[in-house]
């Protein structure tokens, strides 16, 4: 419930405050980013007290608005308009600003501060991933309204905006551009962006890099925009009045997406710091802030001081938000009534549950024709949209090379909102953080794909998706030299190592189409941030009834036998991944006629095999075998623990090369000749230790 404005003077006080805390709080800190703190101190108030729709008492509230700090390295901005609003944010929290165990870190940290809504500070991430929680909000209205969709007094129980504070450092990242430019194309009029241009950044005057007109830019890409300027006419005045009317008009575009530009001066007005790079992350000394203070009209002798009048102004925000709550409730509860369906969908999302017996909604792959596991994962996605509404995603612009579109699914566009196939067009990295902003918003279950060699291009947005623990699906296909005649610009041979070392990320390389299928229930039921790296050529699909091999469901423990020695000794075990799978069940045929005993190891995923109890690690990888052999057509280093010192790896350690696939992986020794010579070799080895 939105306050009409009518600035007064409580306002401007509680301005003032928050602009002295900010000061105050880096100052005890030590360190910190205070000139932004200072500066929007005014805007955010704005947002916070006139503008948003929220209630302090239940951050989490589906009805509410989102607020991204894009620049999180201004997150007292955050913390102190949360502290003013009754947040469960007190002013010893602000006081322990980046402190050990403080809930106000030195940037915003999701499930961490009460309110923060997602993990900001490397920029661009946010407004890019504000992107992504405009479309999923635009999802949820078409996937949930149901029967009650039309009716007046249900109307606008899905509707909300998604506000953005961001700085320049956020519009010159890349991911910006891409994802901006992916707003205008779906035209997201529940996304404002608030851009502040105060044309310093730590090494000067933006002049030196920064040269172009972002509002003509962001014009180009289909946005709505507008400009505040606080510096024009001479003399610095923060124009509170023309900004509402700015943000308040572009919060009624439903059309387009809406950026508004404010001029401002970073740091005002602190006397001597203000507008240089001096105060963007550095405390401002006691003589500044005691300068600041009287600037502002405070007793400079006072710290973290609040009025009893200002808090109880600023805590009227718990009384809107209680009563906005109240109001939504009401219409939530007629759409109930009136779309039980719907509604039971949204408390199976919430409790974040798949539906009851959904593993027989998988594919079942027969032996004796090839799959490529990127087809079969297709066919998996196909079937699972079938009994999961929430799943939707798509491709950076290589949906049939990915397989990445659900069967018969529609467009997520515009006119269709309840699309499921979205376009993310030729943007990686925006891609992924659009993905982190829709496992944000909630509740639904997103997914993209591009050719692992391309996920260099996500890793930031993809680190943020570990570093929340974000239920994403990233279908990273093309994943070895198996790729063949494009060459070594396409061909990954360090990204399996690369990804592997990301904490929190699941990184799942399925040896055949069923272990395919298995390996996606096991990423909707794990709800977390997870890879699946697939093959672009054709692979056997394994014989498992006939050859006495282990069920493809296996893949859910990360690893398992796949296929156990024919003879009475186990002398040696094969671990394979992917592809490679294949040539370690050729090598145990080749020595079994010399007697030597292998087992392979099917070991899709390396990390969901450590999260396993030790007993079924040992029943799988006994210690007592000490001869092994890793064989993945990537770099060695994420095997070093399991292959141990008397083991040998069959690995790539360098660049490939344009050929065929087939004639590549015989070149690099991936052969079972060359798997039962590095047996031999570690059986050797683990003999002599």
């Amino acid at each position: 419930m939105h306050r009409p404005f009518d600035w007064t003077e409580l306002d401007s006080r509680a301005v003032i405050t928050a602009k002295a805390l900010a000061a105050d709080a880096v100052e005890a800190a030590g360190s910190g980013h205070p000139g932004s703190a200072i500066s929007l101190a005014g805007p955010a108030y704005l947002l916070y007290q006139y503008l948003m729709t929220h209630d302090p008492a239940d951050p989490t509230w589906p009805g509410r608005d989102r607020l991204i700090l894009s620049s999180g390295h201004a997150s007292l901005l955050l913390y102190i308009q949360l502290y003013l609003a009754g947040y469960d944010v007190s002013l010893e929290d602000i006081k322990a600003l980046r402190c050990a165990g403080s809930i106000t870190p030195g940037h915003p940290e999701l499930g961490v501060t009460p309110g923060v809504e997602m993990s900001t500070g490397p920029l661009g991430q946010g407004l890019s991933s504000a992107v992504g929680m405009a479309m999923a909000a635009r999802k949820e209205q078409a996937l949930l309204a149901g029967p009650a969709a039309g009716d007046p007094e249900v109307d606008g129980l899905f509707d909300h905006t998604i506000w953005v504070i961001a700085g320049e450092g956020d519009i010159q990242e890349g991911i910006t551009s891409e994802a901006s430019s992916l707003a205008g194309a779906q035209r997201l009029g529940n996304l404002v962006v608030l851009f502040d241009e105060n044309q310093i950044t730590i090494e000067g005057d933006t002049a030196v890099t920064f040269a172009e007109n972002v509002l003509e830019r962001y014009r180009a890409y289909g946005w709505h925009t507008a400009e505040v300027d606080w510096t024009a006419g001479g003399q610095y005045q923060e124009n509170f009045g023309a900004l509402y009317d700015a943000l308040a008009a572009a919060r009624q575009q439903t059309d387009r997406p809406s950026i508004v530009r404010l001029r401002s001066i970073i740091g005002w007005p602190s006397p001597g710091k203000q507008n240089t790079p001096g105060i963007h992350g550095s405390k401002l000394g006691l003589d500044e802030v005691a300068a600041l203070k009287q600037a502002l009209g405070l007793d400079s002798n006072k710290l973290f001081d609040v009025s009893p009048e200002v808090l109880d102004w600023t805590r009227e925000a718990r009384t809107r938000g209680a009563k906005a709550h109240i109001a939504w409730r009401a219409k939530y509860d007629r759409w109930r009534a009136l779309s039980p369906d719907q509604a039971a969908l949204r408390d199976r999302l919430d409790k974040g549950q798949l539906p009851r017996g959904i593993e027989h909604s998988l594919p079942q792959f027969p032996p004796g024709t090839p799959v490529a596991t990127r087809a079969a994962s297709g066919k998996t996605l196909s079937e699972l949209g079938k009994v999961l509404p929430e799943l939707w995603g798509g491709s950076a612009d290589l949906a049939s090379s990915n397989n990445t579109t659900i069967a018969d699914a529609t467009s997520f566009l515009p006119t269709n909102p309840n699309g499921r196939t979205i376009h993310f067009g030729i943007r990686e990295h925006a891609m992924a953080a659009v993905m982190n902003g829709i496992a944000l918003h909630g509740p639904t279950r997103p997914y993209g794909g591009t050719f692992l060699v391309f996920s260099d291009y996500m890793r930031g947005a993809v680190r943020l998706s570990a570093l929340m623990d974000l239920p994403v699906t990233y279908v990273w296909t093309h994943d070895s030299i198996g790729v063949g005649e494009d060459g070594p610009t396409h061909q990954p041979v360090e990204q399996l190592a690369s990804l592997r070392a990301v904490p929190g990320l699941d990184i799942v390389r399925p040896a055949d189409a069923n272990e395919t299928a298995w390996a996606w229930l096991e990423v909707l039921e794990r709800r977390r941030p997870a890879g699946l790296v697939l093959s672009r050529q054709n692979l056997p699909v394994f014989d498992r009834l006939g050859e006495g091999l282990g069920e493809a469901q296996g893949v859910r423990g990360g690893g398992y036998v796949l296929a156990d020695t024919p003879l009475p000794s186990l002398d040696v075990i094969l671990m394979a991944s992917g592809s490679e799978a294949q040539v370690a069940l050729a090598a145990r045929q080749l020595l079994a006629h010399e007697q030597i005993g292998a087992r392979v190891v099917s070991m899709p995923c390396l990390e969901w095999f450590a999260e396993q109890n030790s007993e079924y690690r040992e029943e799988v990888l006994p210690a007592r075998v000490r001869a092994r052999v890793s064989v993945e057509a990537g770099l060695a280093a994420p095997w070093r623990a399991l292959v141990g010192d008397a083991g040998r790896s069959i690995s790539l350690e360098h660049y490939g090369a344009c050929a065929s696939g087939t004639e590549l992986m015989e070149r690099y020794g991936f052969t079972p000749e060359a798997v039962a010579n590095a047996a031999r070799e570690s059986i050797a080895a683990a003999a002599v230790q």
